[in-house]
């Protein structure tokens, strides 16, 4: 190698971040703290950590989320999509999308809402049965709108699927809004990528590559409609949101790393078999227990909902008293004076925490 040629590779390795390239979260879908199948969702829902289905006036459609193991070479897994109940004739209104919301301390970095802007590259891979062209889309809130108001800004993409049931590398280069909005820099709402599956007549038309205030006409194309049969489905996997022009390899962490982030915005206590038991000594009445999250601290504070079946020794079941971004208190009702305790009963007993966007 000459001289040159090793000046410029080494050049070349400064300006590009080797870590934390990626924007998003989760987005090889290996972790599933919620659970790993979802069937009979009719609605808006969190399913594979991070990741929301947006969807609206179904009509009488069904449609399914899986955690599967078709992946293409390098993944282990993918998030499916599929119908099973079709609606026979699309709402005008049907909305459907598959989204992840980014908060603005972890986007603060990028330059957007002025006159010469980065440009972000986003990448994945996709598999459908259908060919045909499917709409994508990057958000922008400006000044904390939410990600459905008209003052969020709103850059539509198409992609193609050239080949039935194969897996197909994409990408997507887009330069940030030079409009004169401000930036999310906090822990709210600041981008989302989005994947558009159904789009009914009065969310079609929106023009392609370019930036617009969100509104009605929100899609680029007809997405095909994955409820329109029981034969459709749609898998994603490797989705990674970066500065600059160039699409890098997949930025794959560690299980520990990847399961770490998505606790600072969904958390679950217990829920499996084999969680530890819960063991104290009162004299009666309520005892407080107090925990910490393992990745130091969640988003802001959760909402939080205690479920399902708990074995317990003297005591009753925990009951969620008090949360916040730092920490989580449960109580007890002591039967007697003595020993006690409690877990979850064949590993369905659980609190769970979410503080997502």
């Amino acid at each position: 190698m000459s001289k040159a040629a090793d000046l410029a590779r080494t050049a070349s390795a400064s300006e590009t971040a080797l870590s934390n390239r990626n924007l998003m979260i989760n987005g090889d879908y290996t972790i599933a703290q919620r659970g790993t199948s979802f069937t009979s969702q009719t609605g808006v829902a969190y399913h594979l950590d991070r990741w929301e289905m947006y969807a609206y006036n179904m009509g009488t459609g069904v449609y399914r989320v899986d955690q599967s193991t078709d992946a293409p070479a390098g993944f282990s897994n993918s998030n499916k999509v599929s119908c099973t109940t079709a609606d026979a004739s699309q709402d005008a209104n049907n909305q459907m999308f598959f989204q992840q919301m980014i908060e603005g301390l972890n986007s603060s970095h990028i330059n957007y809402f002025v006159s010469s802007p980065d440009t972000l590259t986003l990448s994945f891979w996709v598999k459908a049965n259908r060919t045909g062209s499917y709409s994508c889309g990057l958000k922008l809130s400006d000044n904390g709108s939410a990600q459905d108001n008209t003052s969020t800004r709103i850059y539509n993409a198409t992609y193609s699927v050239s080949v039935a049931n194969t897996w197909e590398n994409k990408t997507i280069t887009i330069v940030l809004d030079t409009n004169s909005d401000t930036k999310v820099v906090t822990n709210g709402f600041a981008m989302a990528v989005q994947f558009w599956l159904g789009g009914g007549t009065n969310r079609d038309g929106s023009a392609a590559d370019s930036w617009i205030n969100n509104g009605n006409a929100a899609t680029a194309s007809d997405n095909l409609d994955i409820l329109g049969s029981t034969s459709n489905d749609w898998y994603i996997t490797g989705v990674q949101l970066e500065v600059g022009p160039v699409a890098t390899p997949f930025e794959h962490l560690t299980f520990g790393e990847d399961l770490s982030l998505c606790q600072r915005y969904f958390y679950v206590f217990g829920g499996e078999s084999g969680a530890p038991n819960i063991q104290g000594y009162g004299k009666g009445g309520d005892n407080t227990f107090g925990f910490t999250y393992p990745s130091g601290s969640m988003r802001a504070s959760p909402s939080g909902a205690t479920s399902g079946t708990w074995q317990k020794s003297n005591c009753g079941d925990p009951v969620l008293v008090h949360q916040s971004s730092r920490q989580f208190s449960v109580r007890v009702s002591v039967s007697s004076q003595g020993n006690y305790e409690f877990y979850p009963a064949s590993g369905s007993g659980k609190i769970e925490l979410s503080a997502e966007l």
